[in-house]
């Protein structure tokens, strides 16, 4: 009964961060397919993680500190997998401009100009708005964040399609088919969060992530046609920057 969510919890672990799983797990396509569904469930544990490392940090440095170290390792953490994707779809549609350009250039390993700008300042607006945020709501605000922001990422494979079929796309084994109970089961790790801030916050939060995510679904469909591995890590990144915006707008 319970051997089947275990496995896909654990792909998802090892997919979505550079955590390690169990040397019995069984990591196929039709696993990682599924573990979609505890995408916003990573979020949360890397929230916490973070949220950890800030509190063994802030007990001998500064506040401002803690907080890039936390960032660090945030990112060792996972790989810097969502911030890669942010940076290649800057390059991506900074320099291309037909939808074969931008795939291509997307591809390559080499970072360029809009890529290393655009990575700059979303870093930049991240360390600014943590520090921002209340140390009492810090990890309310990074659990937030990290879990509602992939629900919104993730929702993506509902309304576009994959359109960078090859076998060295992130993207790949979730592009293939998505399912209503994966969908539910990303979006209740989502909303859990919400019950802990106020009931403005949490309609706002919603309402304005709606239409961020209605806005870069048609940015996608009209530069891509669809959505690639790096269009979900981008969408990601941008949700997390508003979600901490609108907290700090609301004196979390």
């Amino acid at each position: 009964m319970f051997k089947q969510p275990i496995q896909r919890f654990f792909n998802a672990l090892t997919f979505y961060t550079r955590l390690p799983a169990p040397k019995w797990v069984v990591h196929n396509s039709d696993n990682l397919n599924r573990a979609s569904g505890y995408f916003p469930l990573m979020g949360i544990i890397v929230a916490s993680l973070c949220y950890g490392i800030y509190l063994l940090c802030a007990g001998v440095l500064s506040h401002e500190l803690s907080i890039l170290i936390s960032m660090a390792c945030g990112l060792l953490i996972t790989g810097a997998f969502h911030e890669d994707g942010f940076a290649d779809l800057c390059d991506g549609f900074g320099g291309g401009f037909s939808q074969a350009d931008i795939l291509r250039i997307m591809k390559d390993s080499r970072l360029g100009t809009y890529g290393v700008s655009g990575l700059l300042f979303i870093l930049l607006i991240k360390y600014q708005a943590l520090v921002s945020l209340d140390p009492s709501h810090l990890w309310l605000g990074l659990v937030v964040a990290h879990s509602l922001s992939r629900a919104w990422a993730i929702s993506l494979i509902m309304l576009l399609p994959y359109v960078q079929a090859d076998e060295t796309s992130k993207a790949k084994p979730i592009a293939k088919q998505w399912f209503a109970a994966d969908m539910v089961l990303a979006w209740a790790c989502a909303l859990v969060p919400l019950y802990f801030v106020s009931a403005v916050a949490a309609l706002l939060l919603l309402a304005l992530g709606a239409a961020v995510l209605w806005v870069t679904r048609s940015w996608f469909k009209h530069r891509l046609q669809g959505y690639t591995g790096d269009a979900l890590g981008a969408s990601q990144q941008v949700h997390e920057i508003f979600i901490y915006l609108i907290l700090i707008a609301l004196n979390y």
